[in-house]
């Protein structure tokens, strides 16, 4: 990560603190800066210089941080925490903070513990570092990816007549930790039958049948970074109609994968596949963005979609994910990571995409 670059965006800043309040508002950036892969961090800080780096932390991570050779400073209680923020900030005037990051109550509690700082909104600059990736956080994503990767191929052995949806749900997530993954990136999405209709369906209880789709969206966490993938299987033969539905989402990948550069509009990516299905017979059918940048967040930033003009820049990763839903009927997608390159990319999500029928 290019910490100068952050500095020399916002060149009246003289210092940023980030703060990770945990469950109820955790802020990624805490981990992007740090890079520490342990730990919750909940009301911690860090706080950046352009040539200094420090974590405000409570006693609960000390040792998780100082395992990672940063430079550390501990409190055990809120008056102590209070002046270690005032010390570390002294002579500050301008005071970066990331604004998403925070909820209202937490801006308004460090406002008035930093009454004589202004504080000014660094997130937008904040998010477009994170947009590109470092080899270091590729190596993470790819391994997030290969995790995903290894279980979409284990997937068609896993189903069984009568299973419910909740059942494949969690076979998925064991096999994601089993494989090394920290947690799922998201609630797993199984959906039987007309269930996978629905783009973000959960909680489904309906049982597999013979002749049902079966559509899997899933991902892996591997050191805070995430991967996400979506299968789409036949569960005994499909009809006519469900297959080419199959046929045209994979072309549409397909088209929307060989858009895919550095430089290139995230508009016209999505449009290269849209085009397919569009000029099929379920024109009007793809009712999404074409994808999204995966990170520390599984929706990490915005990239391929008809309504942002987004253009694509060399080591971004993101998803390409067509998908065409008919109502009562069902649905199939089709997703994939890819890292953007200077003259294409490459995709490192390699479970099988050929239609199967189990």
């Amino acid at each position: 990560m290019d910490v100068e670059k952050l500095f020399d965006l916002n060149q009246n800043i003289e210092g940023i603190l980030i703060y990770n309040n945990g469950e109820s508002c955790n802020d990624p950036s805490f981990f992007y800066f740090t890079q520490l892969t342990r730990g919750l961090f909940e009301g911690s800080y860090v706080f950046l210089t352009r040539r200094n780096l420090k974590v405000i932390t409570t006693q609960l991570e000390e040792e998780t941080a100082r395992s990672e050779d940063l430079d550390v400073e501990v409190f055990s209680s809120g008056k102590q925490r209070d002046e270690l923020l005032r010390e570390v900030t002294k002579g500050i005037t301008f005071l970066g903070i990331n604004y998403s990051g925070l909820s209202h109550a937490d801006y308004l509690s460090l406002k008035d513990r930093l009454q004589n700082k202004e504080l000014v909104d660094v997130g937008e600059s904040i998010s477009s570092l994170r947009q590109i990736k470092s080899e270091r956080e590729i190596s993470k994503l790819k391994e997030a990816a290969r995790i995903v990767s290894q279980v979409g191929k284990d997937i068609p052995g896993m189903l069984k007549e009568g299973m419910t949806e909740g059942e494949l749900a969690s076979k998925v997530n064991y096999e994601m930790m089993r494989n090394g993954a920290s947690a799922p990136s998201f609630d797993t999405i199984a959906a039987f039958g007309p269930d996978s209709a629905e783009p973000h369906f959960s909680g489904g209880n309906r049982k597999l049948k013979k002749g049902d789709v079966v559509l899997v969206d899933f991902g892996a966490k591997y050191q805070r970074y995430c991967s996400d993938m979506t299968r789409t299987y036949f569960f005994g033969k499909p009809d006519r109609e469900m297959q080419d539905m199959y046929e045209t989402v994979l072309r549409a990948q397909e088209m929307g994968i060989k858009a895919v550069r550095s430089g290139e509009n995230g508009k016209t990516v999505d449009g290269a596949s849209r085009d397919v299905i569009d000029s099929s017979k379920f024109k009007g059918r793809f009712i999404h963005g074409l994808g999204h940048g995966v990170g520390l967040n599984v929706h990490d930033h915005p990239a391929l979609s008809p309504l942002n003009d987004f253009f694509l820049k060399e080591n971004m990763v993101v998803t390409v994910e067509p998908g065409v839903y008919i109502p009562k009927k069902g649905g199939v997608r089709i997703e994939d990571d890819v890292v953007v390159t200077k003259d294409g990319c490459q995709v490192i999500t390699t479970a099988p995409k050929e239609l199967q029928i189990i």
